[in-house]
């Protein structure tokens, strides 16, 4: 276990804003979308699976001041991931309606790594509040203001 917590303090840890969260999620979820289209033809299991590390590595590498845009950016990324490998491919029409039909049927995969997402920004929000408290009562107390006198 000890190995394991060396490891992971030794792993990038970039802190990202809300516009470099954004674009890293979607460009990931893009990529990640293509590869699986000319690897394994466009499955959305694999890219449903994938999904849910990006989504994790978006709560996790978001700064503090940007934790409420993981949970929004990444149903977008899902959403931009899927125009390469949605089914569909006549007109304007028919790509829409792939689109939505692929989300209403993969809409667990979304909802899992929104909800992870969701859940890694509440505890880092969570700890960071405690944080602060803590060191509000380890300050000394400040000493009383003098009154100002109005004539």
């Amino acid at each position: 276990m000890r190995r394991l917590v060396q490891a992971a303090r030794r792993m990038p840890n970039p802190r990202l804003t809300g516009i470099g969260i954004g674009l890293f999620c979607t460009a990931s979820m893009f990529v990640l979308a293509c590869v699986d289209q000319v690897v394994l033809g466009g499955s959305l299991i694999v890219y449903g699976v994938l999904f849910l590390p990006v989504s994790a590595l978006t709560a996790l590498w978001v700064r503090p001041a940007d934790l409420v845009t993981a949970p929004i950016v990444v149903p977008i990324a899902f959403v931009v991931g899927l125009l390469p490998i949605m089914e569909g491919s006549g007109g304007l029409g028919q790509r829409i309606m792939g689109l939505v039909t692929a989300l209403a049927m993969h809409a667990g995969w979304l909802y899992g790594g929104t909800l992870i997402a969701g859940v890694i920004t509440t505890v880092r929000k969570v700890r960071l509040m405690a944080r602060r408290r803590a060191q509000l009562r380890r300050r000394p107390p400040r000493p009383p203001r003098p009154r100002r006198r109005t004539a």
